[in-house]
């Protein structure tokens, strides 16, 4: 059981894996259902590109597409992956600030021996 929970979870890290999904994920988190057209004009992305990253969050069920006419529009699954990459900004920023402060003393002691 907790072998197939790894694989689960390695399988989400794995989707999340590339910039561009990672962004397509917050921009849904931010901005809740969007249709595809605004998704890859707001990032940037050719159209064919973001349908290729779009098709790995699916296959990972991160992302679900609802059709309306002729328009699909993507939100994510579930809130909760939006906040597992809010949590990861946090520790991004907490070691930040540690990397800050060790440089910030290492140019002191340079200064001082210099």
């Amino acid at each position: 059981m907790q072998d197939s929970l790894r694989r689960f979870k390695a399988g989400i890290f794995q989707a999340l894996a590339h910039p561009s999904r990672i962004a397509i994920v917050e921009l849904l988190r931010d901005e809740g259902e969007v249709p595809v057209g605004r998704i890859y004009e707001r990032l940037g992305l050719e159209q064919a590109n973001v349908s290729q990253h779009l098709a790995v969050l699916r296959s990972k069920e991160i992302v679900t597409g609802r059709k309306d006419g002729n328009q699909v529009f993507y939100s994510l699954r579930d809130r909760i992956i939006g906040k597992v990459l809010d949590l990861l900004r946090q520790y991004f920023q907490a070691h930040l600030q540690e990397a800050l402060e060790l440089l910030k003393d290492m140019r002191k002691d340079e200064h001082l021996s210099g």
